[in-house]
């Protein structure tokens, strides 16, 4: 049976040293080969500086915001070496990704001297981003063929979701699967087949929306900032939108993506769309490329102690202050509430704003109609690659149907413009949109057959609007839904604003764990949000603490704690399955279960203090015992240092960057795990609970806690005190963190005193209740509230 085992990464510049952190995050060693230095004395023999370029790839990992890896540890599965004496090893592994620059006749160099060391059936792919995967390895042999691809990581690899594999005319259509299963499953990735095209599919839609999006902007005269302003959430864009995304990117890795095309363009008017406008080339010549070169669309500049950021002028070439946007098309978008509508009241206002965003809007949905069926097999590859490549909200033909197809194909041949054909063949064929829901399936538009069809079935997602609209809620209110995901399993789905606890969540948490012990095998709680959950309604919390409501206070945490520990004693299995922000109520929530199952990009944190308060849903207590539990039993173990480690932790409000280091910091437990694939998660927290169920599961049992008393407290109070006389903390922070450690070391009793849950429950009440009364936490609060960011006060 094929497996991948270890793989070589040849090239180590930032995407491939990125490609090689991302295998090692999944447990995959990785050698990371990359060219001999430039500047390598004559002669030198040694290994560190020959190696010089992989291992300096490796060290820029550990210093990279935001980290490629899950853990800085993980470097340890990185072998550094080079392309001239270690080539070699290649023969050892089983799959080799090229990752070189993207000029051809270097990668066919060098896939001539890979071939000697390759060991045949050894796959082996290229990362490039457009170039033609078949002209690449022309003149290897039809068996190397066989096992090669194009594999198109998008940058950065981790956190990316897209992969585009594009096979060669050779490829063995049972290695494509394979590495299909292998992304989606092991790496986490979104896998879009793409036809071997220049730029395939992303960059080719993505690239020529930019450079239309750049014809629309002088042909209404906009800036800079009006362009970003537009084409961000307003289009369902992400907020960096056209420029701050041209900045991120680099300038010159757009050029020669765009230029690619062009080159290969066959028909006039697309080689004229991809011609790089003179502003551009300009800015090329005077290496304004972006936040690498410290200038770009936009420039950070420092002035009487505070920082600027200057916008360029595209017309006269010079750098001003921003200007804001001010549209009346952008404020109908923002009063929107979902996608299509931002978009539908941002093309109807008909003002300047207005009039550009359908001029990009609709050039982009036209080249998309145009391309489709020659970069892709459908129009589900092409939504999806923008989506998972770009962050766009909705894909090009989700976006059409969001306008709705008839109405900008109306609109289109008012204004004297063509109506794509693979449009007008929908329309003749009856199908007024690309995709329609029918039965609780989702079909699309197939322009091969003309017809609707369902997409492929996508083994082991479970989604839960679609089980929803099949009938399988079981209860429910405003602030979430238990509903029935089958083999005898619930899901507990939060669907309050921004999934915030509050007394509907509370209320049907409760009442799922009483529906899941008389009617079902167990349960997962999870949703499909932006993130998992950010915690209780603050606003609610400060307003309560300014009038003084004390009692209300009280009745609310005791109301949060009761329902945490019914769910953590619940007679069935429970799985949290978090993904996203899992912050403060949210990771309380998980804490509280059987076992915690989280997509891999889960940032876990009780951050409480930084709001002038503590967790008090049961997430000190929790804290505390996750420290001592395997150890608390041998009365002889001071339990101090293993205390102070998830002390440090809550009162730093720290949060996790993986759900791998969440497990580092005390966070998730040894037997917690992760998955890679978040589309799988609800699946694979389902299975967690089946497994559960199937060793004779037995609800945990109380159990008392030994602290650590008086004494640890005391030894936490003399830290604090020297952080706060060396100025590395506040006055108010020290306060805070006694108030915690008061909480973690069991108050004031004698060391290795045991104690009950509750007891700690009535600890964290107290003190949660107390601090709410604080003046210097209700800044904290409201601060947090009005601007986003801590107060330290």
């Amino acid at each position: 049976m094929r497996k991948i085992r270890r793989a070589a990464v040849l090239g180590a510049g930032t995407m491939g040293a990125g490609i090689a952190a991302h295998l090692a995050n999944v447990g995959i060693p990785c050698l990371l080969l990359d060219i001999l230095p430039p500047d390598l004395p004559e002669g030198s023999r040694e290994s560190s500086a020959r190696n010089k370029l992989a291992i300096q790839g490796i060290e820029n990992l550990k210093k990279a915001k935001p980290s490629p890896l899950y853990l800085a540890e993980d470097t340890a599965l990185l072998t550094p070496g080079n392309l001239v004496d270690d080539l070699e090893k290649i023969s050892a592994v089983d799959w080799i990704i090229e990752v070189v620059a993207e000029n051809m006749a270097i990668k066919k160099e060098l896939y001539a001297k890979v071939e000697k060391f390759w060991r045949p059936g050894t796959i082996v792919s290229t990362n490039t981003s457009g170039l033609s995967v078949n002209e690449m390895v022309g003149e290897r042999s039809p068996e190397f063929r066989k096992y090669f691809l194009g594999t198109h990581f998008f940058n950065p690899p981790r956190y990316m979701k897209l992969l585009e594999i594009i096979p060669g005319s050779g490829t063995d259509p049972a290695i494509v699967e394979f590495i299909r299963d292998f992304a989606e499953q092991t790496l986490g990735k979104g896998v879009v087949l793409a036809k071997d095209t220049p730029n395939f599919i992303g960059n080719r839609i993505g690239v020529y929306g930019l450079l239309s999006t750049l014809a629309a902007m002088s042909a209404e005269g906009l800036t800079v900032e009006e362009v970003d302003a537009v084409t961000g959430p307003a289009l369902g864009r992400p907020k960096s939108a056209t420029f701050r995304t041209l900045d991120l990117v680099g300038l010159d890795v757009f050029i020669h993506v765009a230029r690619n095309v062009g080159e290969k363009a066959t028909e006039p008017w697309e080689k004229e769309a991809f011609n790089i406008p003179a502003a551009l080339t300009s800015m090329m010549e005077k290496r304004w490329l972006g936040e690498k070169t410290g200038r770009g669309f936009y420039m950070k500049q420092k002035g009487n102690g505070q920082k600027q950021i200057l916008s360029l002028d595209l017309s006269s070439m010079d750098y001003r202050e921003q200007k804001k946007a001010r549209f009346g098309s952008l404020e109908a978008s923002k009063a929107a509430t979902t996608v299509p509508d931002r978009i539908k009241a941002l093309l109807k206002a008909g003002d300047k704003g207005s009039q550009f965003a359908w001029k990009t809007l609709s050039s982009m949905l036209v080249y998309a109609a145009l391309k489709a069926g020659e970069i892709a097999d459908d129009i589900i590859s092409v939504d999806k690659a923008m989506r998972w490549g770009f962050n766009w909200e909705l894909g090009p033909f989700e976006t059409w149907d969001a306008i709705g197809v008839p109405e900008v194909a109306a609109r289109l041949e008012q204004e004297g413009r063509e109506v794509p054909p693979l449009v007008r063949e929908a329309l003749a064929a009856g199908c007024t949109s690309f995709y329609k829901k029918e039965a609780g399936r989702t079909l699309y538009y197939d322009f091969n057959s003309k017809s609707y069809r369902e997409g492929e079935k996508q083994f082991a997602h479970i989604y839960l609007p679609e089980l929803k609209e099949r009938g399988r809620v079981v209860k429910a209110n405003s602030g979430a839904s238990l509903v029935d995901i089958g083999d005898g399993v619930a899901c507990l789905e939060f669907h309050s604003p921004r999934q915030a606890i509050g007394p509907e969540v509370l209320s049907m948490i409760y009442k799922a764990a009483d529906e899941v012990e008389k009617n079902f095998t167990g349960m997962v709680i999870a949703n499909h949000a932006r993130n998992f959950c950010v915690g209780a309604n603050l606003m609610m919390i400060l307003m309560e603490a300014q009038a003084g409501e004390t009692d209300e206070l009280e009745m609310v945490v005791r109301q949060f704690q009761q329902t945490l520990m019914r769910l953590k004693y619940c007679e069935k299995p429970v799985v949290g399955a978090p993904h996203g922000m899992a912050l403060g109520g949210g990771y309380e929530v998980v804490a509280h279960c059987d076992r915690i199952l989280a997509a891999a990009e889960t940032y876990m944190g009780l951050v409480e203090l930084g709001v002038g308060l503590i967790p008090a849903g049961g997430g000190t207590k929790e804290m505390t015992l996750r420290a001592v539990e395997a150890v608390m039993d041998n009365e002889a173990l001071d339990l101090l240092q293993l205390l102070i480690a998830n002390f440090m932790t809550v009162a730093q409000a720290k949060v996790s960057t993986s759900a791998k280091e969440a497990r580092k910091m005390g966070f998730m437990r040894a037997t917690d795990s992760f998955v890679v694939n978040q589309d799988r998660l609800i699946h694979e927290a389902k299975q967690a609970v089946l497994a559960l169920a199937e060793t004779n599961y037995q609800a945990p049992q109380p159990r008392k806690v030994r602290v650590v008393g008086e004494a640890g407290l005391a030894a936490i109070q003399a830290g604090l005190y020297n952080m706060k006389e060396g100025r590395q903390i506040s006055e108010y922070d020290a306060y805070l963190a006694e108030k915690l450690a008061y909480i973690m070391c069991g108050g004031r009793v004698p060391a290795n005193t045991w104690v009950t849950e509750q007891y700690l429950l009535d600890l964290e009440r107290e003190v949660f209740v107390h601090l709410c009364l604080q003046p210097k936490s209700q800044e904290r609060m409201a601060y947090l509230l009005k601007t986003g960011k801590p107060l330290r006060n």
